[in-house]
């Protein structure tokens, strides 16, 4: 291999680290902008959430371990959303299926997107489901790509880790 080619190689490698960085969300930075749009028309975004916790949960309604944590995260919600808590769940589900993901959305208080008709596309690909993403009361990512650990996304994981976020001015 010559120089040249060389240099090439190793130029278009360092090209395609630094691209792949670029979409790396850091706990304990701001969290990426997003704007969703729910069933009804209304359009909600990370600027209009600022002063809340946010949790923003990606899931499908073909998901078996989404539809579990929905109905924890309800109890959860209606624990605590006078102190400022928001959830907003991304339904990744394809056109085919969204009359059953507004009937399954139907079913509880939070607000349900569709991504198709969203923006989160600097939250970079979401590969697995069901995943959540965690952004405090300043806009900072807590959680990246959470997912409640062994136990799944449940009301105990959510107390230990959200609860904290939701005492804190």
């Amino acid at each position: 291999m010559t120089l040249h080619e060389l240099t090439r190689v190793l130029g278009g490698t360092l090209c395609i680290l630094l691209a792949t960085n670029a979409w790396a969300l850091e706990v304990g930075q701001a969290a990426p902008a997003y704007q969703a749009r729910l069933p009804n028309g209304h359009m909600l975004s990370s600027d209009q959430e600022r002063g809340n916790v946010v949790l923003l949960h990606f899931w499908a309604t073909w998901c078996i371990p989404c539809r579990t944590e929905m109905p924890a995260m309800e109890r959860y919600y209606q624990k605590h959303r006078r102190q400022g808590l928001e959830i907003l769940m991304v339904s990744m589900d394809g056109e085919e299926d969204l009359p059953k993901m507004q009937q399954m959305a139907a079913k509880y208080s939070y607000p349900v997107a569709w991504y198709q008709n969203s923006d989160f596309q600097s939250f970079g690909r979401i590969w697995r489901i069901p995943l959540t993403f965690v952004i405090d009361r300043h806009g900072v990512l807590r959680q990246d790509s959470w997912d409640g650990g062994d136990d799944g996304l449940d009301e105990a994981a959510l107390e230990r880790v959200v609860t904290p976020l939701l005492v804190q001015p």
